[in-house]
């Protein structure tokens, strides 16, 4: 296992960390823990929760696995959590303001029995509450020994700008959460310039595009059986429909197959190893139904792409923008020579 900065900070994490959505609905308790051993085991220290997964069950479930471990390997974990998202049933009870993030804070760091987490994370962009409202809390809460560091998650370009810019000298701000993968590199266009400007580092999620990176969906084939498709078709924007009609997600698959059966690797291993590559990445986050599904995961941290497979990769998932603001022209004209 790799060790990085986690942004400008002097926190090390490592390269591959854990997503824990599935435990608590998709792996219960005692396999959520045999998952997060295995991670252990094979030198994972980042651990990313949130306090919407399963109604805060993820939380619990890590807490009291954390509170479990021996000293030496408690210390190695680096904990994430994140807050942004409806509490109870009122809807109104969300954001990003004071109030939300007070009670979300307090009630993330109740649930994992902590007295503080390393990473506190904003779930999404909040368009109501002011970004200086929510920088001053995090302020209160990093000042407080509650809160380590910042980071945020499914922010757009403009929106990282903004935050960086209020949080500068305030508030330790060190990661993005973004999807990206092979099959999402729209986030190459703008999330990732404004993340290496703020000079933060990228935890991309879904790395996998939600399975489909695994091969284990074929075209015309409406999957079945035990996958998150197979029990769920529609399920956001990993669902079959609308992923299966464009041709570009079967060249990506057709070039990701290539690589996997020339190196004698799985596909998931060269597409976590491609993302691994890219520019900006802090750490890939992996989630896993069992523990099994992770340790192969985790393999790719041992695979290293040669350019030319990277190249190959890079051309078959292209996602082909527009001659401007994105494509080659666009780009060409915001460059300048030096000779």
């Amino acid at each position: 296992m790799e060790y990085r900065r986690l942004g400008n900070s002097g926190c090390l994490v490592s390269s591959c960390a854990l997503g824990t959505m599935t435990f608590g609905a998709e792996a219960d308790e005692a396999e959520s823990r045999r998952i997060l051993d295995t991670f252990v085991d094979w030198g994972g220290t980042l651990v990313d929760v949130a306090d919407v997964y399963v109604g805060g069950v993820s939380e619990q479930i890590v807490g009291r696995w954390w509170k479990a471990l021996d000293a030496s390997r408690r210390d190695s974990v680096v904990l994430a959590t994140k807050g942004r998202f409806p509490l109870g049933v009122e809807p109104r009870d969300a954001g990003l303001s004071r109030r939300h993030l007070r009670r979300a804070l307090e009630g993330s760091l109740t649930r994992m029995g902590v007295d503080h987490v390393d990473l506190y994370q904003m779930h999404s962009w909040d368009p109501l509450t002011p970004i200086e409202e929510t920088v001053a809390f995090l302020a209160d809460a990093v000042s407080s020994g509650k809160v380590g560091y910042v980071g945020v998650s499914n922010f757009t370009g403009w929106q990282i700008a903004a935050f960086a810019a209020t949080a500068h000298g305030r508030v330790p701000f060190v990661s993005v959460q973004p999807q990206y993968s092979l099959l999402v590199r729209q986030t190459e266009w703008e999330i990732v310039p404004a993340a290496e400007h703020a000079g933060v580092g990228l935890l991309p999620w879904s790395p996998l595009g939600g399975g489909w990176l695994t091969g284990k969906y074929r075209r015309d084939v409406r999957p079945d059986g035990p996958t998150r498709l197979g029990e769920q078709p529609d399920r956001g924007s990993e669902a079959y429909d609308r992923r299966s009609g464009h041709q570009r997600t079967w060249t990506v698959l057709d070039a990701v197959a290539h690589i996997a059966d020339a190196r004698g690797v799985t596909m998931a291993q060269v597409a976590v190893a491609w993302l691994l590559a890219r520019p900006g990445v802090t750490s890939v986050i992996l989630g896993a139904r069992g523990a099994s599904q992770l340790a192969d995961n985790l393999g790719a941290t041992n695979l290293s792409l040669d350019p030319g497979e990277m190249a190959q990769l890079d051309a078959a998932s292209d996602p082909e923008p527009a001659d401007y603001p994105y494509g080659g022209p666009g780009i060409e004209q915001r460059s300048r020579p030096t000779t």
